[in-house]
């Protein structure tokens, strides 16, 4: 009598069959996704109407960011309880709105370039990816781009969370007619990239200022003897690093994709919450949207005296209105003599705002209202 064989293993080759309530959920989720399709293309095509009703009507102004800010705004309302994060969502939903305004006339975003910037990541993550971005060497060009009307926006740094205001940008609103149309908040991660296997090799590091800044307690620690070169941007840096042996740069984890560099430390920045704000400048007030800031340029008379920026905020105080940012940078007309940018809550035509602009007007000898926007979503 032959000895019983013992029981067939299943070969680990041949994937095992999914269990029978597997397969429901799995039906459940492709007709979901059938249903969602469906929609997209419903909400596509009555995109697509509105554009030709605004072409028949002699409307040019096919983007809204007023109404898209709402409208992101009801997304997270709704999302109570998730599951997804409401940044998740957000982004699927801002993605949806891009591909289809893009039906109508596909946007021309002006940034700081390179590609592989920060700036660049807030062009993204504001007016998700169906767009022309056009990327400038210059802050200076992309203000021109925009007032040329070759761009429909630019998106610029204004200032971060731990090394201050961007001057340059704040300074271009002096003579630029341009307005603010939105804010952009990013969080930052800083990398360090090089093509070397050891923080050793590195002879030098080349970044924009405000990066080398942001890192600077790091570098003290890690790369004392490195030379530190700033450049005009991070992407430039990370070109450089590609380009030279001994260089490395700091940028982001875009940069790395597109200059085919190594991330040797990741994360570098001195504070954990390392965030950069960025502004979209446009052509045009806009509109209210329910929750907004409003951005003034300020200053008082020669003879004011003391108590001249008192007098200059006090009608905000009294109106009960927040400011939520207080700037001062030389004017440029004459030595010794200040502008000051502020940020309140509000919009311009509200009717606390309204009242407080008046009373400021009479005692300022410039007031120009740089814009009226919706706050960052998320």
């Amino acid at each position: 009598m032959s000895a019983r064989r013992p029981p067939r293993k299943p070969s680990r080759r041949h994937a095992q069959a999914p269990a029978p309530g597997l397969e429901t959920v799995r039906a459940e989720i492709d007709a979901i996704d059938a249903k969602l399709q469906a929609l997209i293309s419903d909400r596509a095509r009555i995109a697509r109407k509105v554009g030709l009703t605004k072409r028949a009507a002699g409307t040019a102004e096919f983007y809204r960011p007023e109404r898209e800010a709402a409208v992101l705004r009801r997304v997270v309302e709704r999302n109570r309880g998730g599951p997804l994060r409401d940044e998740e969502m957000v982004r699927l939903y801002r993605e949806i709105m891009s591909a289809c305004l893009a039906q109508q006339e596909p946007l021309k975003i002006a940034f700081l370039g390179p590609e592989g910037t920060f700036t660049q990541q807030a062009v993204l993550k504001h007016f998700g990816h169906s767009v022309r971005a056009l990327p400038l060497p210059s802050i200076d060009e992309v203000f021109r781009e925009v007032e040329a009307g070759v761009a429909d926006f630019g998106v610029v740094p204004i200032e971060n969370s731990s090394e201050g205001t961007v001057s340059h940008t704040a300074d271009m609103f002096l003579t630029s007619p341009l307005k603010i149309c939105g804010e952009v908040e990013l969080r930052v991660h800083q990398h360090l990239l090089g093509r070397m296997a050891s923080l050793r090799k590195i002879e030098r590091l080349c970044a924009h200022q405000q990066a080398l800044a942001q890192c600077r307690g790091w570098l003290a620690e890690h790369l004392p003897e490195a030379e530190k070169i700033a450049v005009s941007s991070n992407a430039e840096g990370a070109r450089r690093a590609r380009d030279e042996a001994g260089t490395a740069a700091i940028a982001g984890e875009a940069a790395a994709e597109v200059y085919g560099l190594r991330i040797l430390v990741p994360e570098i920045e001195d504070h954990p919450d390392n965030t950069t704000r960025f502004l979209v400048v446009g052509r045009k007030i806009l509109a209210p949207s329910g929750k907004d800031r409003t951005t003034l340029l300020l200053s008082a008379p020669d003879t004011a005296g003391p108590g001249a920026l008192l007098r200059l905020l006090e009608p905000f105080a009294r109106a009960g209105i927040t400011l939520t940012r207080l700037e001062s940078r030389p004017s440029r007309r004459k030595k010794w003599d200040y502008v000051f940018f502020i940020d309140i809550e509000g919009h311009a035509e509200d009717r606390p705002v309204q009242a407080a602009l008046a009373r400021v007007k009479k005692v300022a000898s410039l007031m120009k209202l740089l814009g009226s926007y919706p706050r960052a979503v998320l």
